[in-house]
């Protein structure tokens, strides 16, 4: 059993095992596991405090330097990471992702923060700090949480101040007349996202972490209008959002060409079990697509086959 959750770093024992048991299911891959910081410590804050943007930046910079990535790789996203795996994808995607792999992700962001530990002082520290106004421009740009926090009572506000998610799910603001030019929804982002070979994203079915638990399906509770205020936080699923119906990011293309599998899991989040990841693993990591002309062919000598290298995102 796994537990990885936000405030984790890239060396924690839980991601060390898990690194081992991939390595063990497809000999010969080579993994990475993304990190702000080459210090845990300093890796473990970057979860909580940081600017989102510059972060990505910063991972798309070092990715472009690893060599056993440069023909592309599967990438597995856990919690947070995996709609900062997605922007990635969709901002940036050289070396591109083949298999995206998300697990009790927030793709649709989050209208609560998760509870703390009491010995959790990072995060009762950033749980303080969003408490005094999540959509100031200080927490836009300091604390991570903040960052993909989509309040549906407020989303005009959501639309005008959020600095990370509301840009990769390419939702904006309606145009008014004050703006001086009309604001559209970049081309790029639906593009890079729908060139994925296959997107799976875990749902944890007792996930009280994200909330809502869709949101890692791509679900959020109704935006309320003047004649219904959504007291009873009916949920809009996927395939009835604006993102996927007009396909802002490329997610209705994927799907309809049959590359998106939402996958539930048993328990709590980031609570995974073997009978949660492995069927994953062995399905969507280290494949080898013989199509690409790109893809690494072992030599006469090889002992093992070339497979994909994979990249693990846990910030």
């Amino acid at each position: 059993m796994l537990n990885q959750s936000q405030g984790d770093q890239y060396m924690s024992p839980g991601m060390l095992d898990f690194i081992q048991l991939i390595k063990s299911m497809h000999e010969g891959i080579f993994v990475y596991a993304v990190r702000i910081s080459d210090e845990p410590s300093s890796d473990q804050r970057a979860g909580w405090f940081g600017n989102v943007d510059e972060q990505l930046a910063q991972v798309a910079d070092a990715i472009s330097g690893i060599e056993e990535l440069q023909d592309g790789f599967d990438a597995m996203g856990f919690s947070q990471g995996g709609q900062f795996l997605r922007g990635y994808v969709e901002r940036y995607n050289t070396p591109p992702v083949r298999n995206l792999i998300t697990f009790g992700s927030q793709h649709m962001g989050i209208s609560d923060f998760p509870g703390c530990k009491s010995t959790d002082f990072l995060c009762r520290a950033a749980r303080a700090a969003a408490a005094s106004g999540v959509y100031t421009p200080w927490a836009q740009h300091n604390l991570v949480q903040a960052q993909y926090f989509r309040d549906h009572k407020h989303y005009a506000a959501y639309l005008q101040a959020n600095c990370f998610l509301a840009d990769i799910n390419n939702e904006i603001p309606e145009n008014t007349d004050d703006d001086s030019e009309p604001r559209s929804r970049n081309a790029t982002y639906a593009a890079n996202f729908a060139s994925l070979d296959n997107f799976v994203m875990v749902l944890f079915d007792q996930d009280k972490t994200v909330v809502p638990k869709e949101s890692s399906w791509f679900g959020s509770y109704k935006i309320p209008t003047d004649d219904d205020n959504n007291e009873g936080g009916e949920i809009i699923h996927m395939k009835h959002q604006p993102l996927y119906k007009e396909d802002w990011i490329g997610l209705r293309k994927l799907d309809e060409e049959s590359k998106v599998f939402p996958i539930v899991c048993e328990g709590e989040h980031m609570r995974i079990v073997e009978e949660c990841w492995k069927p994953i693993v062995q399905r969507w990591v280290g494949q080898i697509d013989v199509k690409r002309p790109k893809a690494r062919q072992p030599s006469r000598d090889a002992k093992v086959a070339a497979i994909p290298p994979l990249m693990i995102q846990d910030w």
